[in-house]
Formats: structure tokens, sequence, C-alpha cells
């Protein structure tokens, strides 16, 4: 009999967590068509796709935005700082459709750099991006001022919001060392371990025009590194092969021609 009253016990329990997750309010959040206008005006990636492909881009924005919030510190949140922040996290995973953070729920927007205590006054504030930890987890903190400029200014290779985005990729596995296992088959780890510190080497010597930061260990190179294959792929292409050919491996596997 107890046995009996335990497991109807069990079963309403387990209804109830179903029903409260089905029943999860969706966030507000910008109208297809004011996305779609964004998008168009701003990304190049999402310039380049197919018209199926934007379809797909444009609800997988919406999809975030709906489950993660985008919130203002000293700031006002805009429909272009939602949906810039939104593409930044999809164009890292587009390749893998259906893919969904969840290891992400807010994106607090900062007006400007601030320091690693997260403070807006006072030394050290030279921070434009960071991936939360501890009571900060599954929290990103971004420089609204660095994520427009990561859209607008179309001549450079950095977006600090698709660099923060790659390191939560990295991190999904538990781990934030530049090995993102959930996107890169484990064949190509150490292949792609090497071409981490043949790169990091020639940062060093000089001889690189990747952004120095890259050299800093394996998760920032390779954030580093997804900065530029995103925002100047072509550049890339021609000036490391190598090394565009190992992010296309990891980040566009069933596209191995594109050019974007």
């Amino acid at each position: 009999m107890q046995l009996a009253f335990f497991i109807i016990f069990l079963v309403i329990i387990v209804a109830v967590i179903y029903t409260a997750k089905r029943k999860k309010p969706s966030l507000p959040h910008p109208a297809i068509d004011q996305v779609r206008q964004i998008l168009n005006d701003h990304v190049l990636f999402y310039q380049k796709l197919s018209v199926q492909e934007k379809t797909r881009f444009e609800e997988s924005v919406q999809n975030f935005l709906r489950t993660v919030r985008i919130t203002g510190v000293k700031t006002r949140v805009e429909d272009i700082d939602s949906v810039l922040v939104a593409a930044a996290a999809i164009i890292p995973i587009f390749a893998f459709n259906g893919w969904e953070y969840r290891n992400i729920h807010e994106v607090l927007l900062y007006p400007a750099s601030f320091n690693e205590d997260y403070h807006l006054e006072g030394k050290g504030r030279d921070t434009l991006g960071m991936v939360g930890n501890g009571p900060m987890q599954n929290v990103m903190i971004l420089s609204q001022q660095d994520l427009r400029n990561g859209f607008l200014i179309h001549s450079d290779k950095s977006n600090t919001a698709i660099h923060e985005f790659v390191h939560l990729v990295d991190k999904t596995d538990g781990a934030t060392d530049g090995l993102p296992d959930a996107l890169m088959p484990y064949k190509f780890s150490l292949p792609w371990l090497n071409r981490i510190r043949e790169e990091i080497q020639q940062i060093k010597s000089g001889d690189s025009d990747i952004n120095p930061y890259g050299a800093t260990d394996e998760a920032e190179f390779l954030a580093v590194a997804a900065e530029y294959f995103f925002e100047q792929p072509l550049l890339l292409k021609e000036k490391h092969p190598d090394l565009y050919a190992s992010l296309q491996q990891i980040f566009n596997p069933f596209n191995e021609n594109s050019s974007r």
C-alpha cells in the first residue's frame, strides 16, 4: 500500500514539474519584422545566407530571446541590442540545427567597459565581455558600446559578443579549454590543439595578424580565432588557410565550401 501511495505521489510530482516547464512564460522580444530589419541592416553573416537559411536564423534569434533575458545595467536596452546579442549567440552554432544554449539565462548589458568586479567605475575597467562564474553562473556581461561596434564596424576582425558566446559553447562540456567537444568530433581534438600551439607561437613571434590576446591560452585563442573566422572569413582563408580549414571543421562542418 505504501509503495502504491509513493508511486502516485511520484507521478504527481513529475506531472507538476512537466506542467511548470511547459507553462514557462515567453520573455518579451522584438517583432519578427523588426528582427529581420536589424539583421538585414547590420549582420553580415545573416546577409550572406540563402532565403531559407535567413528564415531559420530569424526563428533562432526569436527563440533565443524568448528564453534569455537581456537586462540593461545603467543603460537602456533597445531592440537593436537584443537582436545583436541573439545574433552573436546563433552565429557560432548556426550549422547545428536545433542547438539550444542550456548554460545561460541572462545577458547583462553595461554601457561601456567594466572591471573584473563588474564595476563601471574605478581602476581596471578594460573588460568588454565576460562569461560569469560562481554567483554569476549562467550570466553573461557585455559592453553595450562594444556589442554594437562588433556588428556596425565591418572593417575589423573583432566581435566581443561572438567571442563570449564561443566561450559559452566551449564551456558546454564543463571545461573552458579551447576544445568545444559539443561541436567537434573527438578525432579532431589533437590536430586542433597542435594547430593552436603553432598559431600561438606565431603570434608570440610577431608573425601573425591574429589579435595578440589569442596567445593568452587555448580558450582565448579559440574565441579570438572565431571572431576572425566569422567577421573576415575570406581574409582569414587567404592569410591562414590551415587555421581556416580547422575552424570550418568546428563551426561549419556541413558546408565546407562556404565562403562566409
